[in-house]
């Protein structure tokens, strides 16, 4: 920058204003600037321009396993959003790990990344978060005022409910498991009984307490168990999957004789076609909403407290 001022004629003062684009600058200063970055091939130094402001233009999100599609779908259209304003992206896969997640905001507390994305379900994290941190939460709730994003998991319920009914299902079920951390995925269970209670349809419950050793073994206890269930709501398309895959071993045909329908809607790949009837979360809509609330937060801009995002359903071959 010295060599810049001294080759444009003007002072550091000067420099910095036409680098930063953050000062009045006379035109035919700013050419003469300009002109000398372009003669020395002045490049700026980003880490200690970003020292120096005390921002590293780095954001970490943090997921239990980069292995689920929604988590790695979701990571994808975070660092899209966060490239697009200019900003770089650390994952963490965390495996579910708290001292992982805890190492992630002892960075964020020490300046070293700018804000953190999380989806964690560790039982011991939440006497590590507060309000004054740039956080987003995705379906989870702190005891600290924090912003989160999620979708509109009652609603799914209800509307997985209302279309098992639509399709003459006479006996519906709600399959899936519970964590002990308070999230909004567990509006799913409370749509759907709340639906099927509104229509006067009977309805059973399976709900096991996570971690869940065994699902398929449990979904084949409970089918024997209900053998009259016709129609199943499963809490995510892991779930849903398991429970097809068990109906077909117990030579029961979907959708004739149990329809099916999941949650989330993600596939794979991009290459991979979505088969199954699912409700659709908007996994892109909250990526972007998500990343750009924590901008506005890294940069003390009003942002919305809680944003719940629309669904709908997706109806593909395991209903009528």
């Amino acid at each position: 920058m010295k060599d810049v001022a001294k080759e444009a004629g003007v002072g550091l003062g000067t420099v910095s204003r036409v680098i930063n684009k953050n000062g009045p600058v006379k035109p035919s200063t700013r050419l003469k600037v300009e002109k000398a970055i372009e003669t020395l091939n002045y490049k700026t130094n980003e880490v200690a321009r970003n020292f120096k402001m005390q921002q590293t233009c780095s954001v970490a999100l943090i997921v239990p396993t980069i292995w689920h599609p929604f988590f790695s779908k979701f990571a994808y259209h975070v660092e899209t959003t966060l490239s697009e304003n200019g900003y770089k992206m650390i994952l963490c896969n965390s495996q579910s790990d708290v001292t992982n997640e805890i190492n992630y905001i002892e960075m964020l507390e020490k300046n070293k990344i700018d804000g953190l994305i999380v989806i964690t379900y560790s039982r011991d994290l939440d006497q590590y978060i507060t309000s004054n941190l740039p956080i987003v939460s995705i379906d989870r709730h702190f005891t600290e005022n924090v912003v989160y994003v999620t979708s509109d998991n009652e609603k799914g319920g209800r509307i997985a409910a209302s279309e098992l009914i639509k399709r003459n299902c006479k006996k519906i079920a709600y399959l899936g498991s519970v964590s002990d951390i308070k999230n909004e995925s567990m509006k799913r269970r409370q749509g759907f009984e709340d639906e099927a209670k509104r229509q006067k349809i009977s309805y059973h419950v399976l709900e096991l307490n996570e971690p869940v050793d065994d699902i398929r073994k449990n979904v084949i206890q409970f089918l024997d168990e209900h053998a009259d269930v016709d129609g199943i709501f499963a809490m995510n398309d892991k779930w849903a999957k398991i429970v097809m895959k068990t109906l077909q071993e117990k030579k029961l045909l979907i959708p004739d004789d149990v329809q099916v329908i999941g949650y989330d809607g993600i596939t794979a790949s991009k290459e991979e076609e979505l088969t199954f009837s699912t409700i659709k979360q908007p996994v892109q809509m909250m990526a972007k909403k998500a990343t750009e609330a924590l901008i506005n937060i890294i940069n003390e801009q009003p942002t919305e407290d809680k944003l719940v995002l629309p669904v709908e359903f997706y109806e593909g071959t395991s209903t009528k």
